[in-house]
């Protein structure tokens, strides 16, 4: 079924399409990731359970791999990873001739020397996203998120290092509370509706479609369980967002956290108290005793930088009384990797 309207103000609000069974167009089919039922998940009450489901499924997929590497940031998640794959190929992003959040690549660079991984540097600039974007929107049947283009970019030089599985930590802020804004408070439904929407499609296409279906989905009255929420919505526009690149560029990969599930349920007083994904800190001082536990970056990627001058779409399903200044770079990405999307779609 092709709704061009709901997919197009779905993917600004929510970075993708919910909905299964519904494309853009009938040009391309829209894929949706699969995701672990949860039987399939591994019950963890502690630190020490969450290192030993790691190690055990690390040990038992690379037995099935000829040459594992790791996508290595300055992050606790694939810091954590890395140190059970001590003399592994790590490769870590570097921007902008890596003047671009100095302080992420120093500690991935601290994290390889740690544990003797093989560190390799994947530059990005803006040519990766003009070489990799097409692709990865061929494969999704739609837009994409920012981070797509540079992970398809890391996967390919990985390849051609002989890497045939890379191992990435992802799923660790999803399971293990890692999205500390959004869980900070008990939200009203309608603030949190606003607060999640990353871009209001009412404000940018002439013919928005309302998205709220979705958040109904977990309303309790005046307010919403967000936690089930950020479980299901967020964690289904993530994995997407890494399973399309890495299908893109044509390697396996596999995100040990993904396969986990904590076995009592979040301590939502110690996340609002300054301690976000408190078993993963634990396990990471194991880990790394010497250390201080890094402050929670997400995936660095210069979209400010990239769209500072970008004065905003011209298609016709596009609004023609936009003010670009009100969005940041995230925002302005989504808007303008539509159009790039809608644009693409007319050649085909």
């Amino acid at each position: 079924m092709v709704d061009k309207n709901l997919s197009m103000s779905s993917f600004l609000a929510l970075r993708y399409t919910e909905k299964p069974g519904v494309d853009f167009t009938e040009k391309l089919s829209y894929r949706h990731p699969l995701i672990p039922h949860d039987k399939e998940r591994i019950l963890v009450h502690t630190a020490q359970d969450i290192g030993d489901a790691i190690e055990h499924q690390l040990n038992e997929i690379r037995n099935r791999h000829s040459k594992t590497g790791i996508m290595l940031s300055g992050g606790m998640d694939s810091a954590i990873l890395a140190s059970y794959l001590p003399g592994c190929d790590a490769y870590t992003f570097r921007f902008l001739d890596g003047t671009y959040q100095k302080e992420e690549l120093q500690r991935a660079e601290i994290f390889a020397k740690y544990y003797g991984l093989n560190l390799h540097y994947v530059d990005i600039d803006w040519n990766t996203v003009a070489d990799n974007l097409k692709p990865i929107m061929m494969t999704k049947g739609g837009p994409v998120h920012s981070i797509e283009p540079q992970i398809c970019q890391g996967a390919k030089q990985a390849m051609e290092d002989g890497i045939d599985l890379m191992i990435i930590g992802d799923g660790s802020d999803y399971v293990f509370g890692g999205m500390d804004q959004l869980l900070s408070q008990d939200w009203t439904f309608d603030a949190f509706m606003k607060r999640y929407s990353y871009v209001d499609p009412f404000e940018v296409l002439k013919e928005p479609v309302s998205v709220q279906y979705l958040f109904e989905r977990y309303r309790q009255g005046t307010h919403i369980d967000f936690v089930k929420f950020m479980d299901i919505v967020a964690t289904e526009e993530s994995y997407g967002s890494y399973s399309n690149a890495f299908l893109t560029a044509g390697l396996d990969y596999f995100d040990p956290y993904e396969k986990l599930k904590m076995a009592e349920p979040l301590d939502l007083k110690r996340i609002r108290n300054g301690q976000s994904k408190y078993l993963i800190r634990e396990l990471f001082t194991i880990q790394y005793p010497d250390m201080p536990i890094p402050n929670k970056l997400p995936m660095p990627r210069p979209v400010d930088a990239y769209f500072a001058n970008w004065q905003g779409p011209t298609r016709p399903e596009f609004r023609g009384d936009m003010d670009m200044s009100r969005y940041k770079g995230n925002q302005k990405w989504l808007i303008w990797c539509l159009e790039q999307f809608l644009d693409m779609v007319d050649e085909l």
